[in-house]
């Protein structure tokens, strides 16, 4: 299945308490759309938050985090880890 790495911007300030529970809402739903999402960093000076997931495509990696209330543009994906 293809991995995706997402970016939200305008995340400034975001603590660890709060990327959780943005983290847990994409959780408690991924599976309707196939989704495992594997990670998320946060840089709060930056404002910048990126998500690694597993996923049949982009747009439902997009719907799930619309969904759990974060939505992103930025979803690319990333045919190549080591």
């Amino acid at each position: 299945m293809p991995r995706f790495m997402d970016v939200h911007r305008g995340m400034e300030g975001i603590t660890e308490e709060l990327l959780k529970q943005a983290h847990d809402a994409d959780l408690e739903i991924q599976h309707e759309e196939g989704v495992n999402f594997e990670q998320a960093w946060a840089d709060p000076s930056m404002g910048l938050v990126f998500c690694l997931s597993e996923a049949p495509s982009r747009e439902a990696v997009k719907r799930i985090h619309e969904r759990a209330g974060h939505p992103t543009d930025e979803v690319y994906e990333v045919p190549i880890i080591v």
